[in-house]
């Protein structure tokens, strides 16, 4: 269900949400998890994150600062949680926020040895599989 995807994708974000110390992302992430959230609420959220997400992009620049990088694909993967269906481009809320997830981590890559996308990609796997299990 769309409340499913939500929620999951908002585990997705938590795995890399010390990337982006945006309270705004915090606050998208609860609102993904509240079934119970009004559209009113839910609107003021997606306002919220969407300034932190093109906050996030600009600070990114043209230096190719990977950690700001980083933190604006760990925003982009909190909004995916809160965006409306009707946005989705036939993708669900949980698939967008893995993908910008693993973006995220791919950003930090650029500036190690480490292969963090297959490690997103294996934690992400972990996840879904605990959550559908629960």
């Amino acid at each position: 269900s769309e409340d499913q995807q939500r929620a999951v994708g908002a585990l997705f974000v938590e795995n890399v949400i010390s990337l982006n110390d945006d309270e705004r992302v915090a606050k998208a992430l609860a609102a993904a998890r509240d079934p119970e959230i009004g559209e009113e609420a839910m609107n003021l959220v997606r306002r919220s994150i969407k300034a932190a997400s093109l906050e996030a992009h600009t600070r990114c620049g043209s230096d190719g600062d990977w950690s700001d990088q980083a933190g604006y694909f760990v925003a982009r993967a909190a909004e995916a949680c809160v965006d409306p269906q009707v946005r989705s481009q036939g993708k669900g809320p949980g698939w967008k926020a893995a993908m910008s997830a693993r973006m995220a981590k791919t950003c930090l890559a650029a500036e190690s040895d480490e292969d963090a996308h297959d490690s997103e990609s294996h934690a992400q796997y972990q996840i879904l599989t605990s959550y559908l299990d629960s």
